[in-house]
């Protein structure tokens, strides 16, 4: 399927800013695909950065996203998904982006779909947008469904705020929401940590169909059933005893 490089985007906005935030650890073998296949430009959005945090990988990732052209900030040490996303946030704040899109350096997303993720939140429609993979979950393991419904359970127990996909990696973010998250969680519970933030700053959330691409490769990177555990500690953890 061909992915056009210019989406139009109606009732928009002019002069936005738009920051694509790709967390990555050990990732040599699908970033040089995943950054040459985004969308060069956005309809009405003048200003696109791309941004590879790259969270102390040990193969090639770092030297590849230096020769792709893009802005790379790197951790000593692996972090995690939190501590990435973190620093994708922190950057986003310092350098006044409109927009702020997250999106996995796995393979896993269809470039096609930043448009339409990032469309409610140009129209002022919404603060943060979920590109839920839940609305269109044709190819997803059963296992990988089973696990995500699991985790959205648990996300609306303990922040009472309910989406089809709260493991989702492809999100956007507005510059209310840039400004107002405050990104503590450092590992995978960041996913849900975002639904606290909305819920506390009153952000409204939209969500919207994505295509997920399953690979073998993508498959052993992400979210793992078993994670759900030690994601529930963690919240409950941050619930309940950190300040």
């Amino acid at each position: 399927m061909p992915i056009k490089k210019t989406i139009k985007m109606s009732h928009i906005s002019n002069g936005m800013k738009l920051l694509i935030v790709i967390p990555a650890f050990n990732e040599e073998k699908t970033l040089v695909k995943v950054i040459k296949t985004l969308p060069k430009k956005f309809f009405r959005i003048t200003h696109k950065e791309v941004v590879v945090v790259n969270d102390g990988s040990k193969d090639q990732t770092l030297k590849i996203a230096k020769s792709l052209g893009v802005t790379v900030i790197s951790h000593y040490i692996n972090r995690g998904l939190g501590g990435a996303l973190g620093t994708g946030f922190a950057y986003a704040k310092e350098h006044g982006f409109d927009i702020l899109i997250t999106f996995d350096a796995d393979g896993q997303h269809n470039p096609a779909d930043i448009a339409p993720v990032i469309t409610p939140i140009a129209r002022k429609k919404a603060d943060m947008v979920i590109g839920s993979r839940l609305k269109n979950p044709a190819g997803m393991p059963w296992y990988r469904i089973v696990g995500v419904w699991g985790l959205n359970i648990i996300t609306f127990v303990f922040f009472w705020v309910w989406t089809s996909d709260s493991q989702s990696g492809l999100r956007a973010f507005s510059k209310k929401a840039i400004e107002k998250i405050d990104i503590k969680a450092n590992k995978m519970e960041v996913s849900s940590e975002f639904f606290n933030e909305a819920q506390k700053h009153n952000l409204k959330i939209v969500e919207v169909p994505i295509q997920s691409i399953y690979t073998q490769y993508s498959l052993q990177k992400g979210q793992k059933n078993a994670n759900v555990f030690r994601i529930l500690s963690k919240i409950i953890y941050r619930r309940f005893f950190s300040r």
